[in-house]
């Protein structure tokens, strides 16, 4: 493992980084559909105060998307030994708030493997829009975890993920997870929850309603996601 030390604070570079590969990502689904996003999680015993702050901001995805047609949110989560549940998708903050608080995190190791292939088949079933996952940890092998998510990239399901924390081989599996998919990768630090709620915002909005989508939100918020959305070029 490498001695080099790492950014403990997640950086404005960051931000933009992630927001625009996530302005730069393709949407597949027609106008007239609801989003439909896989919200997925550790909820190991060290993941206990990352899973309240979520709960917390969850309400901000739908509240956000509600006016471009909705966002469907299945929850996802692995915990204790070789735990790992799956919700029924839901159409309102309440709903994805009471599935959440019903969760108590468990010590385990993580199941990351299973959270990419429950978003295949899924996918499989009914088009999925995007996958949010948050973790700090990866215990399993990446080129397993490489080869699933190729699988995810083929079938234009971007990840979105989310590192908490500074570990180097959590940060090259989701960095190679993030790529694989065509999707993006940020690194947050135990304070960002303003981070993460822009963030989570940002990809909802997408997965609603595209490119377009996320742009009207940057010229009516300005801000980090205004400056990324003046960057990316509009595709050909």
């Amino acid at each position: 493992m490498s001695d080099k030390k790492l950014p403990t604070k997640t950086s404005s570079e960051d931000v933009q980084a992630f927001l625009q590969k996530v302005v730069a990502t393709p949407v597949r689904k027609a106008s007239s559909e609801k989003g439909r996003l896989i919200f997925a999680m550790d909820a190991t015993a060290s993941r206990e105060p990352s899973w309240d702050r979520a709960c917390h901001l969850q309400g901000e995805m739908f509240q956000e998307t509600a006016a471009m047609g909705g966002l469907e949110i299945q929850l996802a989560y692995y915990r204790g030994f070789g735990e790992f549940r799956a919700s029924k998708w839901a159409g309102a903050p309440d709903d994805l708030l009471r599935l959440m608080t019903a969760v108590h995190c468990l010590a385990g190791e993580t199941q990351i493997k299973k959270v990419l292939r429950h978003t295949l088949n899924e996918t499989k079933k009914c088009s999925v829009d995007a996958l949010i996952f948050i973790g700090d940890c990866v215990e399993e092998d990446v080129d397993v975890l490489g080869a699933v998510a190729g699988e995810l990239g083929l079938l234009g399901v971007p990840a979105f993920v989310f590192q908490e924390g500074a570990d180097p081989i959590a940060e090259f599996a989701f960095k190679q997870i993030a790529r694989l998919t065509n999707g993006a990768y940020c690194r947050l630090d135990t304070n960002s929850a303003q981070t993460l709620r822009e963030l989570l915002r940002a990809v909802a909005v997408f997965a609603a309603g595209g490119r377009p989508a996320l742009e009207n939100m940057a010229q009516k918020e300005g801000g980090a996601i205004l400056q990324i959305a003046n960057q990316v070029s509009k595709p050909g």
